[in-house]
């Protein structure tokens, strides 16, 4: 039976505001003593519940039990949704600690077996479990979600199908899970691999060009019975139905609080200038999605260290200039906004990639990575990375 009411949805995307702004990230649960993934979900949650309903409405659970997801809520602005998060991030870091919990934030556990993960088991996960099998079981991925309200539905569906050509350049950006399964892996997203090329409507989405356009796709999922619910369209950016947002959902987890803030600040940015462009009668280039996979597939491997393919001209260019024009076309929102991104000189996966190579083990890189994040979520005031910082 359909769990979806498309009606509904339409009418979520009439009431939205533009502007507002919803955050979710994810966190491994980890032994603090060998840093393995523990199924310790259940207990963090009972914990806020007697003792933080305030963070108990705020944590989720995800696929697997040694997962937790910390949301903010819809927040009036960014300015609301980051001051939010930032609150509850330290609650859940300090609880974590009072339960002899470590929390770790990339995009995959080093080492971790999947067959040894347990399965949340609600309704909702158990449908992704028994229709997905081996790939929702092998899953065990960590990743940031930024929501931001966009007014109707229309307008929503070509936000997205602005955005579908940055994904890429958001995923080098953010690109922070280099080991998988004990291994290196060689890439820069394992994550990204291990999900997004896995899962089916996942990646890159086409073009919908319209509310009714997307609205079909989706009630030919549902009679031919390939979906129950919208959240089974995992599409990296996607109209979420309930909330009435723009949801892009292309990062890995960042391991500092500096670089997931950066990040979120970039990414309403992207959404908000889209939006505006699409006001404004702008031409968009909409390349197909088999060009958009081809940077997909380069940021997955080589991250913020690779190049780019500068679709409309057919070049490439370093992966760091993709950045810039991302900053360049977002600038007239982001100074309205006041934001300002700021990013290390490497991100996560360079930054495990040269310790890696400098002999330090994968389970020394790991420690080095959850102490930081540690420090960072849990801290008073965000960190940014020891390595230097460049726009």
């Amino acid at each position: 039976m359909s769990l979806i009411d498309l009606e509904k949805a339409r009418e979520a995307f009439a009431q939205a505001t533009d502007g507002t702004v919803g955050l979710e990230e994810e966190f491994a649960i980890l032994d603090p003593e060998t840093l393995d993934l523990i199924p310790r979900f259940e207990q963090l949650s009972e914990q806020a519940r007697e003792s933080d309903l305030d963070l108990a409405a705020s944590i989720s659970s995800e696929l697997i039990l040694s997962e937790i997801e910390i949301r903010s809520g819809a927040g009036s602005d960014i300015g609301d949704a980051l001051s939010r998060q930032r609150e509850m991030r330290q609650r859940l870091f300090a609880l974590a600690a009072g339960q002899n919990v470590e929390l770790g934030s990339t995009g995959t556990h080093p080492w971790a077996d999947y067959r040894e993960q347990p399965n949340v088991q609600s309704d909702h996960y158990r449908r992704v479990v028994d229709g997905l099998q081996y790939v929702a079981r092998r899953n065990n991925t960590f990743s940031l979600h930024v929501h931001v309200g966009i007014e109707d539905a229309d307008r929503a569906v070509r936000v997205c199908d602005r955005l579908r050509a940055l994904l890429p350049t958001l995923l080098a950006l953010s690109a922070n899970s280099i080991f998988f399964e004990g291994l290196d892996s060689g890439l820069a997203s394992v994550r990204t691999q291990s999900f997004t090329k896995s899962f089916p409507r996942c990646g890159v989405p086409d073009a919908y060009g319209s509310w009714d356009s997307y609205h079909q796709y989706l009630e030919l999922l549902l009679a031919t019975g390939s979906i129950e619910e919208d959240t089974q369209v995992w599409w990296s950016v996607r109209p979420h139905l309930a909330f009435g947002t723009v949801e892009v959902r292309i990062c890995d987890a960042q391991s500092t609080a500096a670089e997931s803030d950066a990040l979120i600040e970039l990414i309403v940015a992207c959404a908000l200038q889209a939006a505006r462009d699409d006001d404004e009668g702008r031409q968009v280039f909409e390349p197909p999605a088999r060009l958009i996979e081809e940077n997909l597939w380069r940021a997955i491997r080589w991250g913020a260290a690779g190049e780019l393919i500068d679709l409309e001209r057919g070049v490439c260019l370093p992966a760091r200039a993709a950045f810039d024009q991302l900053l360049e076309w977002t600038a007239p929102v982001r100074s309205e906004l006041g934001l300002e991104p700021t990013f290390p000189r490497l991100n996560g996966a360079e930054r495990q990639a040269a310790a890696f190579a400098e002999g330090q083990s994968i389970t020394d890189v790991y420690a080095s990575t959850v102490a930081q994040t540690s420090q960072s979520f849990g801290g008073d005031q965000p960190i940014s990375s020891t390595e230097g910082s460049a726009s």
